[in-house]
């Protein structure tokens, strides 16, 4: 008796640097596939509360139901073991914050036949790599790489350029913390933020010692 062959399944990935586009385009092609009368789930990092719990949401509004999960490979579980036969795809938004990706990825496409749909940062605001994402880089069937549009002079942004004075490398936030920018401009802001951060610092120590003599002298 012959054995047994489930149909295997793909790993398509999306990345690129913050505002570019990518959980669009990753919710595009779910809908693309529910159109296509395929089973789908979406899953999103619980870390991940800026717009909504239970739902992954694009920088303009737009909503997809989700789980929204610690970690990927507690998934199955959760969503049935029998549910999880029947799926066809899986999409994961902000791919950057779940550490079990690349086995999670292996197994939903090698063993389970899934398409899996991965969109995510391929880089942190150092322009390092930023969690698991560019480790399934090997797995993948393709790899989309998305551009912004630079905040400074409007040309195509491949980078991320922290606001804050911040240094840990997880710190969810929207334009309030983050611009896309291009090279020559991720170069010259980190110079003037570094700068800015330091003359405030100055400013805000002078502040403290003048007031400390003020009290002694008082």
């Amino acid at each position: 008796m012959g054995l047994y062959h489930r149909a295997s399944g793909e790993v398509h990935v999306i990345v690129g640097p913050m505002f570019a586009g990518k959980t669009t385009a990753l919710l595009r092609r779910i809908k693309s596939e529910v159109n296509n009368g395929r089973s789908v789930a979406m899953i999103k990092s619980s870390k991940d509360t800026r717009y909504a719990v239970d739902s992954v949401v694009t920088h303009d509004g737009t909503k997809f139901p989700c789980w929204a999960l610690p970690n990927l490979l507690s998934f199955k579980q959760k969503f049935g073991a029998e549910a999880y036969d029947k799926l066809d795809v899986i999409g994961i938004d902000e791919a950057q914050f779940f550490d079990d990706l690349y086995d999670f990825c292996c197994k939903a496409a090698d063993c389970d036949g899934k398409i899996v749909i991965v969109a995510g940062l391929d880089g942190d605001y150092l322009r390092r790599t930023f969690g698991s994402v560019l480790d399934i880089i090997p797995l993948a069937d393709s790899i989309t790489k998305l551009t912004a549009r630079c905040e400074f002079c409007g040309k195509r942004a491949f980078f991320t350029l922290r606001k804050t004075n911040e240094t840990k490398t997880e710190l969810i936030g929207g334009s309030d913390v983050y611009m896309p920018v291009c090279r020559q401009h991720y170069v010259n802001g980190q110079v003037v933020i570094e700068s800015a951060w330091d003359t405030l610092e100055s400013c805000s120590k002078a502040q403290t010692d003048s007031y400390q003599e003020e009290v002694a002298v008082a």
